[in-house]
C-alpha cells in the first residue's frame, strides 16, 4: 500500500505581493508629482512612472517607482495640536502654521479659534475634534476646502457648518469630530472682515517681493 503524501499547502503572500488599492496608487501618483515638482525627476520620467503606478497591481510593482525618492514625511507621527480656551482666549492662525493630521480645540472659559486661511496643507484630510465647553470652538477654513461634520455631536450648544461642499482637487478635508458642549462649535469660510485682511497681507507680500 502506497503512503500518500499530504499536498503542500500553498505558499501565503509576501506582504509586497498584496493587491495594491487605489489610494495606495493615489499616494505614489502625488508622491511622483511632488518630486517632479522638487526637480527630483523630470517631466518625462513623471508621465512614464506615473503610466505605471496607475497600472500597477502590487505594493512591490509600487514600491519600485518610489525606491529612488525619499520619503514622504508622515502625519501619523506628529503629535495632535492641542488649542485649549483659557480666561483670555486662544486662537491659532491665520498667520502660517504647520498643520498635523491631528488637532484638538477645547473652548474652556475664553473661547477658541482654529483659522486655516494662512496655511499650506498637503494633508488629505486633517482630523479635527472641537469641545465647544462653556466659550465655544470656531473654525475657518480656505474657500477651497471641505468639511466633514457627520461625527459631531452637536451637545447642548450646537453645531453650526456654513460651509461649501465645493471642495478643489489636492486640498485638504476637515473631518470634524466632538461635542459642541455649552458653548457650541462653529465651521465656516472667512468673513468680510477677515477676507479684507487675506486680501490686505497678499497684497504686502507681493510688495516686498517687488525688486
Amino acid at each position: 500500500m502506497t503512503a500518500q503524501h499530504p499536498e503542500p499547502s500553498p505558499r501565503p503572500a509576501l506582504p509586497g505581493d498584496l493587491r495594491a488599492s487605489h489610494d495606495d496608487r493615489e499616494a505614489v501618483v502625488e508622491q511622483l508629482r511632488d518630486a517632479a515638482a522638487e526637480g527630483r525627476i523630470d517631466l518625462d520620467e513623471l508621465d512614464a512612472r506615473l503610466e505605471q503606478a496607475l497600472t500597477s497591481k502590487t505594493y512591490n510593482e509600487l514600491a519600485v517607482l518610489t525606491a529612488d525618492l525619499p520619503r514622504p514625511h508622515s502625519s501619523a507621527s506628529q503629535s495632535p495640536l492641542v488649542v485649549t480656551g483659557g480666561t483670555f482666549g486662544a486662537s491659532r492662525g491665520p498667520e502660517r502654521w504647520e498643520v498635523p493630521g491631528h488637532v484638538i480645540a477645547r473652548g474652556g472659559v475664553g473661547g477658541v479659534k482654529i483659522d486655516f486661511t494662512g496655511v499650506e496643507c498637503r494633508l488629505k484630510e486633517v482630523a479635527v475634534e472641537a469641545y465647544g465647553e462653556i466659550s465655544g470652538v470656531t473654525i475657518v477654513i480656505p474657500d477651497a476646502w471641505a468639511a466633514d461634520t457627520g461625527g459631531m455631536d452637536p451637545g447642548f450648544g450646537g453645531l453650526t457648518d456654513k460651509t461649501t461642499p465645493d471642495r478643489l482637487p489636492g486640498t485638504p478635508l476637515i473631518r470634524l469630530t466632538g461635542s459642541g458642549g455649552a458653548g457650541g462649535v462653529v465651521i465656516r469660510h472667512p468673513n468680510r472682515r477677515e477676507r479684507r485682511k487675506l486680501d490686505s497681507n497678499s497684497t504686502e507680500a507681493r510688495a516686498d517681493e517687488w525688486p
